[in-house]
């Protein structure tokens, strides 16, 4: 019997041979990414938490010590290691959040190991840890951020550096977005997305308790919780508490 004719090729509606779909097989970190993002999908029931933030009280200092920091650090300081210290003391407060699921209990961690997500060139995700993180103030903590960030980039992390995190924070604000909720990085029970910070009108109240509009930087955060852990209201006062660090702690004295 003769050979079955191959079939025609895909044409497009102008009679042009329709191009194939490009195959981009995984790398090693993408697999690894996937995997563990669908076990945490699969392992833990997600919730979100959303909160805006109104960051004045850190733009102030931020543009108080931008070139004398600039000057003695190297690097710029952003919004990030303000948050990630808000965190920190807030896990003190809401150590649940700190914290694993075991079978029928939760595990609260006695430490406090911040994980920062990395973006690798958009190829996956790393998330270096600051061990012992309640011990350190904003500067170190800004120092490690950047240290083990650029280290991750360049590959040149131990596996010690990258695992034991207790609760981890993401960070898309460079792009621009406006709220990401986030995958936990198993087997936390919390992450945390920063968002863009943009200036906005705000209401602001005077001393006399008058109202007034007046251009702040504002931004949200979103937290992305295991509802097997604790329920919407303990992560509704987590989020609240970090809220209000941020906006009325002396973070001139941190510096």
């Amino acid at each position: 019997r003769a050979p079955a004719p191959a079939p025609a090729p895909a044409t497009t509606e102008g009679g042009a041979p329709a191009r194939p779909p490009t195959v981009v097989p995984f790398t090693n970190i993408r697999r690894r990414t996937a995997e563990h993002m669908t076990l945490s999908k699969q392992t833990s029931p997600h919730a979100y938490s959303v909160i805006e933030v109104d960051y004045e009280n850190v733009e102030r200092v931020r543009r108080t010590v931008r070139d004398t920091w600039k000057a003695e650090e190297g690097f710029s300081l952003t919004y990030l290691p303000f948050i990630a210290r808000a965190v920190i003391d807030a896990l003190e407060e809401f150590p649940h959040l700190n914290a694993t699921v075991g079978a029928d209990e939760l595990v609260v961690e006695p430490a406090v190991h911040l994980g920062i997500a990395v973006d690798l060139d958009f190829e996956g995700l790393l998330a270096p840890v600051v061990r012992d993180a309640e011990s350190k103030r904003l500067r170190a903590i800004a120092r490690e951020i950047v240290d083990l960030s650029g280290r991750a980039r360049t590959k040149r992390l131990s596996i010690d550096e990258i695992t034991g995190g207790t609760f981890t924070i993401t960070n898309n604000g460079s792009f621009g977005t406006a709220i990401v909720l986030p995958i936990i990085n198993q087997p936390q029970v919390g992450i945390l997305s920063t968002d863009a910070i943009t200036r906005k009108p705000v209401v602001v109240i005077d001393g006399d308790g008058g109202e007034a509009i007046a251009i702040h930087s504002v931004g949200m955060l979103a937290l992305a919780w295991d509802h097997r852990a604790f329920d919407g209201s303990y992560a509704g006062a987590f989020l609240s508490h970090v809220k209000q660090i941020l906006e009325t702690r002396d973070w001139a004295a941190e510096l």
